[in-house]
C-alpha cells in the first residue's frame, strides 16, 4: 500500500452566520473526503493542522483522529467529516497531515496541501 492509493479532497466554506468581522472572527468550515484507492484497509490515527492567517499568524493544532474518530477506510471506500476553524482575518491558508497505519502495521503521513480559506469577494 502506498501513499498514491490514498486521495484527499478539501472543500471550504466561509460561514457567514456564525462569523463576527466587527470582532475579527471569521469562522470557515473544511469538508475533508478521504478516498482508499487501494487494496488494503488503513486507518487514520492522528492529525497535524498548520493554520495561517493573513497577519502571518500561525497556529498549529494536533490530536488523535479527526472529529472524535480514528477511522479505518476499506478498500475502494471513502471516509468524509466536515470539521472548522475560525481566524482573525478574512482570508488564511491550511495545510497539515495525518498520521496513517496500514493493516501489516506500517506507518505512515498523509500530505495534506495547502488550501485557502477565504471569505466571498476578499480576492478578486
Amino acid at each position: 500500500m502506498s501513499r498514491t492509493d490514498v486521495a484527499l479532497d478539501v472543500e471550504t466554506q466561509y460561514l457567514t452566520d456564525q462569523s463576527e468581522p466587527d470582532q475579527e472572527q471569521f469562522v470557515f468550515s473544511y469538508t475533508i473526503t478521504i478516498s482508499n484507492k487501494g487494496d488494503q484497509p488503513v486507518q487514520l490515527l492522528s492529525r497535524k493542522w498548520i493554520i495561517t492567517d493573513a497577519n502571518g499568524k500561525v497556529t498549529e493544532v494536533m490530536g488523535e483522529g479527526v472529529v472524535g474518530k480514528q477511522p479505518r477506510i476499506e478498500p475502494g471506500k471513502t471516509f468524509k467529516y466536515t470539521s472548522g476553524t475560525v481566524l482573525k482575518t478574512p482570508l488564511g491558508l491550511m495545510e497539515g497531515s495525518y498520521a496513517m497505519v496500514n493493516e501489516d502495521g506500517t506507518k505512515w503521513q498523509l500530505s495534506i496541501p495547502v488550501f485557502r480559506l477565504a471569505k466571498p469577494n476578499i480576492l478578486h
